[in-house]
């Protein structure tokens, strides 16, 4: 069947341009995809929502909310989206998890030639891939979950020699360079409990749920992610049983609005796994907070401002003792 004679049996929708499915049409809403698609009569083919193709006069448009409904009206799939398979989304976030699993179950951190060889494509796109989905970049993540490794080395009481290599540092030079960066004191205090430290914390609330930030006066010591605010601070009570653990501090409550504010993009990689999400999420606020300069303080008015959201001020929800 021609696309004259499929158009001609077609009965586009009259109220295309009310419905505000076709807004997320124009815009090409990725989010938008299964969710519900889209036919044109004039070329016989049915789209996704975040199709590239040119938009189409909304008289000549159906919108259908099952890929049945599309398939239904005879015409045929669009070859630029791909309407009948997964979204380019879901594919590179599928590529992406692959590869931070392939950094997590290695023993040593693989090289980025090594994650793009897995993954079938050249390092320069398979590096620019992963950092459009995860907001870092594979050097990054492997270095999050090799710190995770060692705090929870430690905090399983293994020797810092055990949990150097555990995490697969090769040398203790190397890995005593990064360990204060990683836990915002020395392997010896974090495995200690934090015994002598004073640790000003926060919560606040993210895409992903509440998040607690912990810091010594040395630096970050955890970034904590879940459902419920109290949990988190029993856990970070369980971290670091031997420290003081200050609340109520108005200025940590700032830095926290400002750098849970400035990291927060919810729509990068929504179609990966929670944990995967997880630790994204938890290595960029790290690394923001490392990145404010020391001394610098400002109201909860600029900061909210200075992050482009003036309701921010209302999502941090301190604990305090």
């Amino acid at each position: 069947m021609t696309a004259r004679s499929q158009a001609a049996r077609f009965q586009p929708e009259a109220s295309v341009e009310a419905d505000p499915r076709w807004a997320r049409v124009l815009s090409r809403d990725r989010s938008a995809d299964g969710q519900f698609w889209y036919s044109v009569a004039t070329t016989g083919v049915y789209c996704r929502p975040s199709c590239p193709s040119r938009a189409a006069n909304p008289r000549n448009v159906g919108l259908h909310g099952s890929l049945a409904e599309a398939k239904a009206t005879g015409f045929r799939p669009c070859k630029r989206c791909n309407p009948d398979g997964p979204s380019a989304d879901i594919e590179n976030a599928a590529i992406v998890a692959r590869a931070c699993r392939m950094i997590e179950e290695s023993e040593e951190v693989p090289t980025l030639a090594d994650l793009a060889q897995a993954a079938g494509l050249s390092t320069g796109y398979f590096h620019r891939l992963f950092k459009s989905v995860t907001g870092l970049t594979p050097k990054d993540y492997a270095e999050a979950h090799q710190a995770s490794r060692v705090r929870d080395g430690l905090a399983k009481g293994h020797s810092v020699t055990e949990t150097m290599y555990g995490a697969g540092f090769n040398s203790s030079g190397r890995f005593y360079e990064k360990s204060r960066n990683m836990l915002g004191m020395t392997p010896t205090q974090y495995r200690a409990g934090g015994a002598n430290e004073d640790i000003r914390f926060a919560v606040g609330q993210s895409s992903l749920g509440a998040i607690l930030v912990a810091s010594s006066d040395k630096g970050v010591v955890s970034i904590l992610i879940g459902d419920d605010p109290d949990e988190l601070v029993r856990d970070l009570r369980n971290r670091f049983p031997k420290a003081r653990l200050v609340g109520g501090d108005k200025e940590y409550e700032s830095l926290v609005v400002r750098v849970v504010g400035f990291v927060e993009t919810p729509q990068i990689g929504l179609n990966l796994p929670l944990d995967v999400r997880g630790t994204a999420f938890q290595r960029r606020v790290w690394r923001a907070l490392q990145d404010i300069p020391v001394g610098q303080t400002s109201s909860h008015s600029e900061i909210a401002c200075t992050i482009g959201a003036p309701n921010a001020v209302r999502a941090v929800a301190v604990v305090r003792f």
